[in-house]
């Protein structure tokens, strides 16, 4: 079996170790977790709390191995690879000790997988790997808890008989965007996640930026009007210039959902609330999908009410709504000079295409008055 090599150049300089998981040799640079190299290596191991953009913290307990010269097992995630380890991931006692978690997991968690709303279940894919059936829950007590769903946020709804208390959520509020809205909350039994207070969500320090709702790998985080989506589509976001690059998941040619991208160097997935919630704007009722020019005999301050403006409008081609825009700013260029026509660029737009406009409105028009909203 061939060695796999999971470092860059720049890392073979900093000092590389040679490790084994499952038979497998695996050169790996010096710090980096057993987790981390049996996934770089294509080995699976379970895992429900594990983040590459979060640090190590070993709550799910799925992703114990067993090492020799260690006793017992020990989380992969919190394991820092060393020199000549040997990893066995898929023994008997490993597999043992994580059907026996996720049956647990499973027996305070509520059965109604047909009708949740989570497209991709972490905690259904594990239970699947790993065998689990009916039977293997029917055997244990269910839990008692009977939580309220908060439905308070506009964007998404929280169930915390959904929740599996891996603290994705809350490490990604605090180690991420650094707002801390949610913690950990009360003991034992009634642990929860919760905002302080227990208050609603819309009325915490939430900044709604849905980076909690990206990493739940449950049910108990889930956008209100995201559906399954049948095809995706990478774009860059259009509400600011950062240039965010995003995943659009379309169905009927309708954007039902939106991800970050995590291989972009912009924002490495992480997005703001715009970016994340905000594209029900592209089907409002009253987004114009097509160039209207005022019918004549409407002065430019003729009081134009939103359920008639329509009428005092004429649908007109792009081509035509261009070359009229052309036709009125050459007029005014020539009665009153270039100076008396000011351009104002959008922040909206890329650097490309921010420098076009200002190009346009010195080269073509002849004037410097070029402003742009950003400045505000």
């Amino acid at each position: 079996m061939a060695t796999v090599r999971l470092y860059t150049p720049e890392q073979k300089k900093l000092g590389i170790i040679t490790l084994t998981i499952d038979g497998q040799e695996i050169e790996a640079p010096k710090g980096i977790s057993v987790l981390e190299a049996a996934l770089g290596a294509g080995i699976y191991i379970p895992t429900l709390c594990h983040d590459p953009d979060l640090e190590p913290y070993g709550a799910c307990r799925l992703c114990v191995v067993e090492i020799e010269g260690m006793r017992g097992l020990v989380t992969s995630c919190t394991t820092v690879a060393s020199e000549g380890m040997v990893v066995h991931n898929n023994t008997p006692k490993v597999n043992a000790s994580r059907r026996l978690t996720v049956e647990l997991i499973i027996a305070n968690h509520q059965e109604n997988c047909l009708i949740c709303s989570k497209n991709e279940c972490q905690l259904q894919e594990i239970a699947k790997y790993l065998g689990i059936d009916q039977q293997h829950v029917d055997r244990l007590r269910k839990g008692t808890r009977n939580l309220p769903i908060d439905r308070s946020h506009p964007a998404f709804e929280i169930d915390p008989n959904k929740c599996i208390l891996c603290a994705k959520c809350v490490r990604a509020c605090h180690e991420l965007t650094c707002v801390g809205a949610i913690d950990l909350a009360f003991r034992g039994y009634d642990t929860k996640i919760s905002t302080f207070g227990d208050k609603p969500q819309v009325e915490s320090i939430c900044q709604s930026c849905g980076e909690c709702v990206d990493r739940c790998p449950t049910g108990a985080l889930v956008p209100k009007h995201e559906k399954l989506a049948t095809d995706k589509v990478r774009t860059v976001c259009p509400y600011c210039g950062v240039g965010c690059s995003l995943y659009l998941g379309v169905r009927e040619n309708e954007i039902v959902s939106v991800r970050g991208d995590r291989e972009s160097p912009v924002n490495r997935g992480s997005l703001c609330v715009k970016g994340r919630f905000g594209f029900d704007f592209i089907r409002h009722p009253e987004r114009l999908a097509e160039p209207l020019i005022r019918k004549e005999g409407l002065g430019k301050h003729a009081n134009i009410d939103k359920d008639s403006y329509r009428d005092a409008f004429t649908v007109a081609p792009w081509d035509s709504a261009i070359e009229f825009v052309s036709d009125k700013l050459a007029q005014v260029k020539e009665m009153y000079g270039p100076d008396s026509i000011g351009i104002l660029s959008s922040a909206k737009f890329t650097n490309e295409e921010n420098y076009v406009v200002q190009k346009f409105a010195r080269a073509v028009i002849g004037t410097n008055n070029v402003d742009h909203c950003a400045r505000l």
